[in-house]
């Protein structure tokens, strides 16, 4: 038979795997920068794109999005033209993802940091970026489809099943996450509100972990990890279980995030079932990765290659089991919120992420430069930083969880708090976060060592060409099963086919558990008292919004006695009913919010943002001095009404009209309290004459962002009355 010639693409390789190191580098140079922060809160002190709201956003979307998802586009653009014998479908849509992938994390890179967020998790982009993802996403799959459909190898091989289910479901999960209504060009408000908004973010949260950082891993472990190791995958039917088990359990499990909050009890129960589920599953890749070693052993002792990948397949067990554990009431009643979730969140992202990157990076530079590695003694090296780096890390962030836990829940004889101040908890557990800080130093050097290496490689190599290949064409079969032909080994050449089957099994869990939640109101029962914010409150939440104070404070009080205890009433579901975006948080560096509304005094809360060691001594939060500087913008006021309104919020028109001068008397009451501090009016009056006298422009304080976010706060968790032990109404708080 007469073999067709053609050239594999290598330079897209290049360009996704250079991609992967410069953006390695960035985002985890800004995490180690917020660690250190956790030690020094004002290393930035004054300069708000720097501070640690708007430095987080981005660090998660550089690491997940930039770092892991360039080293997913590297592995896949190369195994997938291998193993299909072809080389991909257009040179120009593979230019067009990396190069649309590359100014998608520029435009996160501009944005976060000037606090253009929606705060949903690893979904914070705001709502034209969303869609140049959907965009460049799906020339991604179109391009990868097509090469399939042009292939020379007639099944598909287990690694691409994983690739086509990662596409399919992120692009599923993206867009009904992120649709929203736009406001203005960079401004936009969720489609949902509340406990719906909650179920959508985390069914999408979880699985963009599940579907982005699991799965196509997952597929370039099938690839790698036998081609380092020269042996073939250890079971394959291993792998079909694997494979839809997997995918099919995966996405029931998002509401394990939501588990003692205001979701529905019957969602957060399958979400635990589907949970504990996903052990089986997730263990039987990790076993079929580290059998397919059998018989290599020798070779993983001086290979550093393949140690990474044991560390990396080693730490996505770990993770997978722990996951599970956590998704378990009485474990998730002591970790959630706490700095055990962080360490869980890193075993992954740094070991099963991050080692099997480094892995690949080093089995990939050598063959496309033609040169062997420059120093194996420095891989080795990075191997054994990076491993106690992630050890350093993860650790301390464990004792400092269950510390969290142990102080928050801990009472006296009397009933009452022994930690009544949270500020209690933050302080025991400083000594970790600076081990926590040490950890990232040396994970990160190990990434220098990496650059070091890869880049005196290259330098020593050839230039990256095309590589010539030659393979038989496919012959034409007929599309029916033969005779003694397995079924998923007939569905193994039928692409659109399984592609069709794997949409068909992630998409029956999120329409179980979100189609209920959304469409049946008696799961959302409603509450009277409840009404929309005010126009300064709405101002002052999206000011709340843009500082992203969700990544340290939460707004979920569970029903726990050491929580109501502490911040008040447990939260109700109908509570939630005018929040787009909800912003229940995740972790708890600082206390719970959602019962702050007239704890404080509105004095306390300007100096809070002032100087917050000066209301709370201990405290780790940065100062905010930018929000008494800057001018509230109202300009965009009335159509933010306007877009809720189409939301289903019941502003009248007269509201909308009225949004001015409602601001200007609900501002000017608050500007009076403020000068019931004499300290305040003081300075306030000093600063006005000193304005006049040098011919400054002097801004009102009812007309400073700090008044729209004080009232903002101190309407939180005013809106229902619960009753105490004498029957009298009190406020929630």
């Amino acid at each position: 038979m007469e073999m067709d010639k053609f050239y594999y693409d290598n330079k897209i390789v290049k360009k996704f795997l250079y991609a992967t190191i410069f953006w390695g580098i960035v985002g985890m140079s800004v995490g180690l920068l917020l660690a250190f922060m956790f030690i020094f809160p004002n290393i930035t002190d004054g300069i708000s794109w720097l501070s640690f709201g708007r430095l987080r956003p981005l660090h998660t979307n550089a690491v997940i999005f930039a770092f892991v998802g360039n080293a997913i586009f590297a592995g896949v653009y190369y195994s997938l033209q291998r193993l299909l014998k072809a080389r991909m479908a257009s040179d120009a849509l593979s230019n067009i993802n990396f190069w649309g992938w590359q100014l998608i994390i520029v435009a996160a890179a501009i944005t976060l940091p000037l606090g253009y967020t929606t705060t949903k998790e690893y979904a914070e982009l705001e709502w034209p970026i969303d869609i140049a993802i959907a965009v460049v996403w799906v020339v991604f799959g179109w391009n990868m489809i097509a090469t399939i459909l042009k292939r020379r190898q007639r099944h598909l091989y287990v690694a691409i099943w994983f690739y086509l289910a990662t596409f399919v479901t992120v692009a599923v999960l993206h867009i009904f996450n992120s649709l929203a209504l736009p406001v203005n060009l960079l401004k936009s408000y969720s489609a949902y509100a509340g406990v719906q908004d909650a179920l959508v973010q985390w069914w999408y949260g979880h699985n963009a972990v599940a579907f982005f950082l699991t799965t196509p891993f997952l597929g370039l472990m099938y690839y790698f990890v036998p081609k380092a190791a020269n042996r073939p995958v250890y079971s394959y039917r291993l792998s079909i279980v694997h494979f839809w088990s997997l995918i099919f359990i995966y996405i029931w499990a998002g509401p394990h995030h939501l588990l003692y909050s205001s979701l529905p009890e019957w969602a957060q129960n399958l979400g635990v079932a589907f949970s504990v589920m996903l052990i089986a599953p997730s263990w039987g890749g990790m076993i079929n990765g580290l059998l397919t070693l059998r018989g290599a052993w020798d070779k993983v002792r001086t290979d550093p290659v393949l140690k990474f990948f044991v560390v990396a397949i080693t730490g996505y067990g770990m993770a997978t089991f722990e996951g599970p554990m956590l998704s378990l009431k009485n474990i998730n009643a002591i970790a959630h919120f706490s700095d055990w979730i962080i360490a869980h969140v890193h075993v992954g992202a740094l070991a099963w992420n991050g080692f099997l990157a480094f892995g690949m990076i080093y089995w990939l530079v050598p063959r496309l430069v033609k040169k062997d590695l420059y120093s194996i003694k420095l891989a080795n090296v990075h191997f054994w930083v990076g491993t106690l780096g992630v050890i350093m890390y993860a650790l301390p962030l464990y004792v400092a969880g269950f510390t969290q836990a142990a102080m928050w829940k801990q009472f006296n004889p009397d009933g009452s708090l022994v930690y009544g101040n949270f500020l209690e908890t933050v302080q025991e557990i400083m000594p970790m976060y600076a081990m926590r800080a040490v950890g990232g130093s040396l994970y990160i050097l190990g990434m220098f060592i990496l650059l070091y290496n890869i880049v005196k490689t290259i330098k020593a190599g050839s230039a990256v060409t095309d590589e010539l290949a030659e393979a038989a064409p496919l012959p034409r079969v007929t599309a029916k099963r033969v005779k003694g032909e397995a079924y998923h080994t007939w569905l193994e050449r039928r692409p659109v086919k399984l592609t069709i089957f794997a949409t068909i099994a992630i998409l029956i869990g999120g329409v179980v558990q979100i189609v209920p939640t959304i469409m049946v109101e008696s799961n959302i029962p409603t509450i009277a008292s409840v009404k929309p914010y005010t126009p300064l409150e709405l101002e002052g939440r999206d000011l709340y919004i843009r500082e992203s104070c969700v990544s340290c404070h939460s707004q979920m009080v569970r029903p726990f006695r050491s929580e109501v205890e502490r911040y008040g009433e447990y939260s109700k579901a109908g509570e939630f009913v005018y929040d787009r975006p909800f912003l229940w948080g995740s972790k708890r560096t600082g206390p719970d919010l959602h019962r702050i509304g007239g704890k404080y005094s509105d004095s306390w809360h300007f100096n809070h943002f002032y100087d917050p060691q000066t209301t709370s001594a201990g405290s780790i939060m940065p100062s905010y001095r930018w929000l008494i500087e800057n001018e509230l913008d109202k300009s965009d006021t009335e159509d933010k009404l306007r877009t809720m309104v189409a939301l289903g919020v019941p502003y009248t028109e007269e509201d909308i009209e009225n949004a001015q001068e409602w601001m200007d008397s609900q501002a000017a009451a608050i500007e009076q309290s403020l000068y019931s501090d004499p300290d305040f009016a003081k300075s306030y009056e000093a600063d006005k004459k000193y304005a006049e006298e040098n011919g400054l422009e002097f801004i009102e304080m009812k007309d400073r962002e700090v008044v729209a976010l004080i009232a903002y706060l101190q309407r939180l968790g005013t809106d229902i009355k619960v009753e105490n032990q004498s029957g009298d109404e009190v406020s929630s708080n």
